[in-house]
């Protein structure tokens, strides 16, 4: 899945869209993607401009993205026009090693269960094949206030 593919699905845009690209994909199942980290980002220029590191919460964020496209490839008419998926919960977050412009982040997501609107995950990030940060990411799919 490319971007313009993503774009579709997802209804975050730069700077806040955080997964360039889905490598692969098992509906129902898992998810991995990548997020491309490059130095001319927004927040770089205070998270910290002497040593920049990519925001851990950005990282949360990028993983709950991949969560909702797992989603959307899971159930196609859980996402669209009359729903918006929601970050409702994340639990047992951990960060390991800091992410910084050049770093590759390899985004997986799992499917664990869901139960009527209110979908988790277990979610996980690494760099070069090492781990970055994990959590347990749930989300939810509500009707749009038109």
């Amino acid at each position: 899945m490319d971007i313009l593919q993503i774009q579709e699905l997802l209804p975050h845009r730069y700077p806040f869209l955080l997964v360039d690209k889905v490598i692969e994909c098992e509906a129902g199942l898992r998810m991995r993607a990548i997020k491309n980290v490059t130095y001319n980002e927004p927040f770089f220029q205070g998270h910290f401009p002497h040593e920049p590191i990519f925001p851990g919460v950005l990282i949360l964020e990028a993983l709950a993205q991949t969560t909702g496209l797992l989603a959307s490839q899971s159930d196609p008419n859980l996402l669209g026009k009359k729903n918006t998926y929601y970050l409702v919960g994340i639990d047992k977050v951990r960060f390991k090693r800091p992410v910084v412009p050049g770093d590759q982040l390899l985004l997986e997501a799992a499917y664990v269960r869901h139960k009527r609107n209110i979908w988790s995950f277990e979610c996980r990030a690494e760099v070069d094949g090492e781990f970055v940060a994990s959590a347990q990411i749930m989300c939810a799919a509500a009707e749009q206030n038109s």
